[in-house]
């Protein structure tokens, strides 16, 4: 490093750790705030690694490594970056085609292709573009991913060890309708932990409930000596101590596993997207998404290389955090450092914490995680949102969950547009006597030898560019029609635009008229001319937005009328104003018949 640099690396350090640094006398408190977090944080993290299908000591490394390098980085000062069910499943699906000894390493190299997607979402500014997952999509997932998690746990509850099946779905239908397969000491370790979950959900103890029945079972087990219950070292040795960092394997890297990291990066920063708002920060500074994104990313990096699994903001364990008492970031970082104390105090313990418990905790999380008023909302919004949510929920139920986001975003990108092209809507405007101005339906053949007001609402985008061609007034066999579209606010057009108004005013030069474009934005009325073909220039004229409303569309009507009359100096070009009703018009010719002559 140059002398040069020094410096600049130095002031970049001092920055960061100037917003970062915990208050005076804050960590006492923070540590506090952080433990219940940690302990709630446990058995989530070891349940995330079953889901991937490794050992669970790589899901408490990721709850240590993601919740410590998020709460450093994030904008989102009490967001809790950590495993989630969603990310494990997806990396589960990703890592199913590897080899069984490449599994851990792929695993590794999956979480740090995620991270680094994550942080290039951030640094070139996509935060703004999950808003355009639609909310049924982003439910049917969900929701898919639940009821997947509950398929896959029933072989797990029953104790079958490898039923026959080739989705969560089949193989929990062969164990429901072989039941000669159960193992009972398993179901009843099972039941006491569902028992303690369900028992302790509405107590004071519903943050620790999961901590309680990984306890109790394991307790259980050993005091019955109940030797056919598989428990978590059964999957592998569990190494004590802080986990050592080891570099990625990039001989292991694939389709399909740059496929699932690409799932797992659009699942993490898609579920994070809400946190920020769940959980504004204390300072009352406004969360920055695309370094929410970033920070996902770094997360990701860390727990990749310290071996452990995808990590995202959480919704839930943020929710615990807040309600734990949480004043800054380093309860979220503290609460990392209990799970550390965890891994180097406890891992005998971990080990000997039954499967079946951990199956419990997944199955009732992800019960909890189905939202029945939600779905219904999402039902009652029509047939559009019903296709979307029931599509990305049965994808989900069936295929890999790459494939399944895959046809989430692709779905999302089809509603937008639709929707952009079914809000789109033309209405004429016409003067009132008195000032005011009416919006009217269009007509459907333009007048001749008339100035003709037209206002534009929704997008122009895409297909919205071409429903409006297919809406404006058709100007065949009409002479001399001229047509004020207002574009009010439109700071960019797409090219489809650009051809529809060219396309437009060709039509309209042939039959003798021409097309006045009002309200558009200076910089876009600049390069109006530029865009649009020269032989056309001519009949396209251009009036860019003025401050007071209203203003450049009066110009360029005034412009059109004045153009008319050059043309034809004998037509009336004055728009047509609305007629009186029956009753004023026989009220007015009564009127002037009695009134008094003048003197």
């Amino acid at each position: 490093m140059t002398d040069a640099a020094e410096p600049v690396a130095d002031s970049g350090l001092r920055a960061w750790w100037g917003r970062v640094k915990p208050p005076p006398g804050a960590m006492g408190p923070a540590a506090g705030a952080g433990l219940p977090g940690a302990i709630g944080g446990v058995p989530d993290g070891m349940a995330a690694a079953t889901l991937a299908g490794v050992n669970p000591i790589h899901g408490l490394y990721a709850t240590a490594v993601g919740r410590i390098a998020g709460g450093l980085t994030a904008s989102s000062q009490l967001m809790v970056v950590t495993t989630t069910s969603a990310a494990a499943l997806a990396a589960g699906s990703a890592l199913a085609p590897v080899a069984s000894e490449d599994r851990l390493a792929a695993l590794f190299l999956l979480t740090m292709l995620a991270g680094a997607a994550m942080v290039v979402a951030g640094l070139v500014g996509l935060g703004r573009f999950t808003g355009f997952v639609s909310h049924s999509v982003m439910i049917g997932f969900l929701t898919g991913v639940a009821a997947n998690i509950v398929l896959g746990q029933v072989q797990v509850v029953a104790g079958v060890a490898d039923p026959d099946g080739g989705s969560s779905l089949t193989r929990a239908w062969d164990v429901v309708t072989h039941p000669g397969t159960w193992d009972l000491p398993t179901m009843l370790v099972a039941g006491l932990a569902f028992a303690l979950l369900l028992g302790l959900a509405r107590t004071r103890l519903a943050p620790a409930g999961s901590v309680v029945a990984l306890v109790a079972t394991a307790v259980a087990v050993w005091l019955l000596d109940a030797g056919g219950v598989a428990l978590v070292r059964d999957a592998g040795d569990i190494p004590q101590g802080l986990p050592l960092p080891a570099l990625p394997q990039l001989r292991l890297v694939s389709l399909d596993l740059l496929a699932g990291a690409a799932a797992v990066a659009v699942i993490v920063l898609v579920q994070s997207a809400g946190v920020a708002e769940s959980a504004p920060n204390p300072d009352g500074r406004r969360a920055d998404a695309d370094r929410d994104f970033a920070a996902q990313g770094i997360a990701n990096l860390v727990a990749g290389l310290f071996r452990g699994m995808p990590v995202g903001g959480s919704v839930g364990q943020t929710a615990i955090n807040v309600a734990s008492g949480a004043s800054n970031r380093w309860a979220a970082i503290l609460s990392g450092a209990w799970v550390l104390v965890v891994l180097v105090l406890l891992s005998g313990v971990v080990g000997a914490v039954p499967s079946a418990t951990l199956a419990a905790v997944l199955v009732v999380a992800s019960l909890g995680g189905i939202r029945p008023t939600t779905i219904a909302s999402v039902w009652r919004a029509g047939p559009q949102s019903q296709v979307a949510m029931v599509t990305t929920f049965v994808a989900t139920l069936f295929l890999p969950v790459a494939a399944a986001v895959g046809i989430g975003v692709a779905l999302s990108l089809i509603l937008q547009v639709n929707r952009e092209s079914m809000d789109l809507r033309v209405v004429e405007l016409v003067e009132l006597g008195d000032g005011r101005i009416r919006e009217q339906e269009p007509p459907a053949v333009l007048p001749d030898g008339s100035v003709t007001t037209l206002d534009v609402h929704g997008s122009l985008f895409y297909a919205g560019a071409r429903s409006l061609e297919s809406v404006l007034p058709d100007p065949t066999g009409v002479h001399e029609p001229v047509v004020v579209l207002r574009l009010r606010g439109r700071a960019s057009l797409g090219a489809t635009a650009f051809t529809v108004l060219s396309h437009y005013a060709e039509r309209l030069a042939e039959a003798g008229g021409k097309l006045y474009v009002s309200g558009l934005d200076p910089d876009l009325a600049a390069a109006f001319h530029h865009v649009v073909d020269l032989d056309l220039a001519q009949h396209i004229e251009v009036f860019p937005a003025r401050p007071v409303l209203g203003e450049s569309t009066r110009a360029a009507k005034g412009h059109a009328r004045a153009w008319l009359l050059e043309r034809s100096p004998e037509l009336d070009v004055d728009e047509p104003r609305s007629r009186p009703s029956p009753l004023v018009r026989g009220w007015n010719w009564l009127r002037d018949r009695v009134r008094p002559p003048s003197p």
